[in-house]
């Protein structure tokens, strides 16, 4: 029973399969690079309308594998066949342009007797993405500009299978659902590279792995994936368990002096051989980093009225808050709202236009950047780590940078390679690694998504839930906001922040109330319309309502007391500890008059603004 299970999850070593309307096989795909072995023996049938998520840690080579089937990679032996006729449209993850060519000419270039309709729908696709300009040379886009071209363009190539490598790095949350739905409409098949794990739960109905040389298959989801691949390692672990208990009772047997004389012990001999060559199940490595233990003080990070913009176009305006102690931030909107200048400006790399930034002198700030970081290739990895610390202070005690790269999946053999010799999402990992290492306790993270592979993001986010310190991130990984943060705030595209409480799925239910109740709103303005011009209004009362500050004040000021609250009590706290120092106690009183004003000011705030919600509520209830 577990053969035939084992059988139908994971596809090696096939001799002579039968493949019945497939539209594309591999067949015993083997790849080397090195000394590295990134498939042994794999084979897979492709049919018509399956939607095909690949996954796999970084450099098992997801990447390679959708180039062989593209055809723009050879493998060392064995062969991709695809039926006669068959198109494919391959979208790379680093997507190479002609020199001088703009947007439309670049996206529209296909062959076509009805060019005018490719132009239409790529203008509009173009628009669904953020790119407005179709006359702009592709050399002056920006990187994430330049992939989404490419998405567009490799959409719209005629295809009957779709290899679309990372397509939702660089799309906002807007984006990331139009191209599922477009997806799930797709007349065709879609083999993807993506570690957005709702979006793969969203679009595929089956699931590559790719773990140790070999390829698994599932069919299922991404949820249901995890259920499956628990029962195979599971079921594998029981039958190595029984391999290794019928080898000690064989080698017992053999220890006990028999002689390979008749043709039943020669076969009983055979059989402990054939026990002892067999291999036991190789268990995929977690990444393990305790959180690193950094003291962080009273004061953290203030923002007082910031604000920025570039040119005309106002990126924050005059944004305050205050960020409390292990809080955990989600920083979401569309693409180019201010989000990265946002962290920027936290981590001081950029200054605001007005206001002030105050950061506690005990503040380690770590920064997690979106862009590609400088990295020396030619420096070995160990050597990278060992220029950030060659020791880190962890909850277990100290350990060695080669230590924290092995809990990280760097191996020895991997740890004295160039980082030229990595891959992409080993370099991140890489970055990342450094970036935790640090002994920061503010961890500022943007797009930590983008390139790092399922399994690393997962253990990040048990990592960032023990974390002992603040964690602002901005993603549009729709699982890990719901996995790590407690609060998100949303740019609205005009310099202000709406805060939201919870995860992303609760954001997005809050969302969805305010637009309803945003909907109904035009209509009730239509009757009083009507109303006034039978002359009523001057009869009816005046309506109640908050205005546009009073409503973000309102929803923020419960945190704003309790933050005055616990810094009073702090306080008292310090004054009892420094009640014989007359010069400390002095300044401490002075900071706690200040405080109890502020408290006081903010209660009066608060009295009348919970007054004017319950007669809001009142009259709302009235009519």
């Amino acid at each position: 029973m577990l053969t035939d299970f084992l059988k139908s999850l994971m596809i090696s070593k096939s001799k002579g399969a039968e493949f019945i309307m497939n539209v594309l096989n591999i067949e015993h795909i083997s790849k080397v690079f090195g000394d590295k072995v990134i498939f042994e023996d794999i084979s897979y049938g492709i049919h018509t309308n399956d939607k095909i998520g690949i996954i796999g840690i970084n450099g098992t080579g997801k990447t390679t594998l959708l180039k062989i089937i593209a055809g723009e990679e050879e493998a060392d032996s064995g062969q991709v066949i695809k039926q006669k006729g068959i198109r494919v449209s391959y979208l790379p993850q680093n997507p190479n342009f002609p020199e001088k060519i703009t947007v439309l000419s670049y996206v529209a270039s296909m062959q076509s007797q009805e060019q005018w309709s490719i132009e239409t729908e790529a203008k509009s696709m173009l628009n669904t993405l953020g790119i407005v300009n179709y006359e702009m040379q592709m050399q002056h886009l920006s990187g994430g500009q330049k992939k989404r071209v490419a998405l567009v363009k490799t959409l719209l190539e005629p295809a009957d299978v779709l290899i679309l490598d990372e397509p939702t790095n660089h799309l906002d949350e807007e984006m990331v659902t139009w191209l599922e739905e477009y997806l799930k409409r797709y007349k065709g098949i879609v083999i993807i590279v993506t570690h957005d794990r709702y979006f793969l739960d969203k679009v595929t109905n089956k699931i590559l792995e790719i773990s140790h040389a070999k390829l698994y298959a599932y069919e299922a989801n991404y949820s249901k994936f995890l259920e499956l691949k628990a029962q195979r390692e599971e079921m594998e672990l029981a039958s190595e368990r029984k391999r290794q208990s019928v080898l000690r009772m064989e080698l017992e047997w053999a220890k006990r002096g028999c002689r390979a004389r008749t043709t039943k012990q020669k076969a009983r001999l055979e059989r402990l051989e054939a026990l002892k060559n067999g291999t036991s199940p190789v268990q995929d490595r977690a990444v393990e980093l305790d959180s690193v233990e950094t003291r962080m003080g009273k004061k953290t990070v203030e923002l007082h009225h910031i604000g920025k913009s570039y040119g005309d176009k106002i990126i924050i305006e005059d944004f305050s808050y205050i960020f409390l102690k292990n809080q955990r931030i989600g920083i979401i909107g569309p693409n180019g709202c201010g989000k990265s200048t946002l962290m920027k400006l936290i981590a001081g790399i950029v200054q605001p236009d007005t206001g002030s930034i105050e950061i506690g002198e005990t503040v380690q700030i770590g920064y997690f950047a979106q862009e590609e970081v400088d990295m020396d290739k030619n420096q070995r990895v160990i050597d990278y780590v060992k220029d950030i610390a060659e020791y880190i202070s962890t909850r277990d005690g100290r350990i060695s940078a080669s230590q924290l790269l092995e809990r990280f999946l760097f191996d020895s053999a991997m740890q004295y390679t160039p980082i030229s010799k990595l891959s992409g999402g080993e370099k991140r990992r890489l970055y990342l690694l450094g970036v935790l290492a640090s002994g920061c306790n503010m961890l500022l993270l943007d797009e930590p998504g983008n390139n790092l592979d399922i399994p690393t993001l997962t253990i990040l986010e048990d990592y960032l839930n023990s974390f002992s310190g603040i964690v602002v991130t901005v993603s549009h990984d729709r699982y890990f906001l719901d996995n790590v943060v407690d609060r998100i705030f949303e740019f609205d595209g005009n310099g202000h922040l709406q805060q939201y409480e919870g995860g992303y799925t609760d954001y997005l239910e809050a969302k969805q109330k305010r637009n309803m109740t945003e909907s109904i709103a035009p209509v009730k303005k239509e009757n009083k319309k009507t109303l006034s011009s039978k002359n009523w209004k001057q009869n009816r009362p005046v309506k109640l309502k908050f205005t546009y500050k009073e409503q973000k004040e309102f929803e923020t000021i419960d945190e704003t007391v309790a933050n005055l609250e616990e810094q009073l009590q702090n306080l008292e706290d310090e004054v009892m500890a420094n009640a014989t120092n007359s010069a400390k106690l002095n300044e401490l009183m002075l900071q706690k008059e200040k405080i109890e004003q502020e408290l006081d000011q903010t209660m009066e705030r608060w009295v009348y603004l919970n007054e004017l919600a319950e007669k809001i509520k009142a009259q709302n209830a009235e009519r």
